[in-house]
């Protein structure tokens, strides 16, 4: 009876002992995890700051689940070596996971983008919001969340947005045939200038690119910096505009000249049927 009670206690004990190093381990590793995240963000970036954390995760539930084993009496070298079999098996059941685990390594080595960068991939355009060992999400500027392979990655151009500190703003503007190209490239330069958010090095300047069909063709350049680019480019309109209405410079509307021949004479209209209409009122 005393040895079934002493089974008992030592049932209980053991269960206690394996609740709290599971319970308590976990809220250590998930703290320490979250510490060292948000310091190294701060210290040097968001990325490494992500990846660091995600090897004191995977660590320290390595250690729990290990010390758990050990506590039921399971033999560590059984554990690795069934381990190790489990691990070959599923690494050949599953290639392509292995191909997107090893381009994980390859993208945080050569730090393409980072955590929070712009990236443009295909046809989509988002916020890197995390960086893993199988795939990289972004979230989309209308707030979708999108999942891409690392493997695709690694295949596919990647156009990283907000790499530099600084973004060029390109503004197209048609003026009419009629006006001074001189006169349009100053206003629109002055234009750039008198817009605080816009930088005075490099400077803006305004290309000429092209005679369309019912204007003259002009592109406004100038630099802001990444942050402040959305911003800029709809205040640069919106002040264009303005400022053209201002100094009387028309932005034409696509419209179609219609001559006959070679000649650039008024098309001729004949009106006919206004005699028959007298006629029939006299009968």
């Amino acid at each position: 009876m005393e040895k079934i009670l002493s089974m008992e206690g030592l049932s209980v004990y053991l269960f206690l002992r394996l609740f709290v190093l599971l319970v308590l381990g976990a809220f250590l590793v998930v703290w320490l995890a979250k510490t060292v995240k948000n310091r190294v963000a701060k210290k040097y970036s968001a990325q490494q700051g992500l990846i660091i954390s995600k090897v004191i995760l995977y660590t320290g539930f390595s250690l729990i689940i290990i010390t758990v084993l050990r506590e039921l009496g399971f033999k560590l070298s059984t554990v690795l070596g069934a381990a190790g079999i489990v691990g070959i098996a599923i690494g050949f059941a599953s290639q392509t996971s292995v191909s997107n685990i090893i381009s994980g390594f390859f993208l945080i080595a050569e730090k393409p983008f980072e955590v929070n960068d712009i990236i443009s991939v295909g046809g989509t355009t988002g916020i890197v919001l995390s960086i893993d060992m199988l795939s990289v999400k972004l979230r989309t500027f209308d707030n979708k969340y999108v999942r891409i392979p690392n493997e695709t990655l690694i295949k596919t151009e990647v156009t990283t947005i907000t790499r530099f500190p600084v973004r060029r703003v390109d503004i197209s503007v048609g003026i009419a045939y009629k006006e001074s190209i001189a006169r349009a490239r100053e206003i629109l330069i002055k234009t750039a200038r008198d817009e605080p958010l816009c930088l005075n090095e490099p400077k803006p300047m305004v290309l000429v690119t092209g005679f369309g069909s019912s204007s003259v063709d002009l592109l406004l350049l100038a630099w802001s910096e990444k942050g402040d680019w959305l911003e800029v480019k709809n205040r640069l309109y919106e002040a264009v505009k303005v400022r053209f209405d201002e100094e009387g410079i028309e932005i034409p509307f696509p419209h179609v000249s219609v001559y006959t021949g070679a000649a650039t004479n008024p098309f001729p209209v004949n009106v006919k049927g206004g005699k028959s209409r007298q006629q029939g009122k006299k009968e």
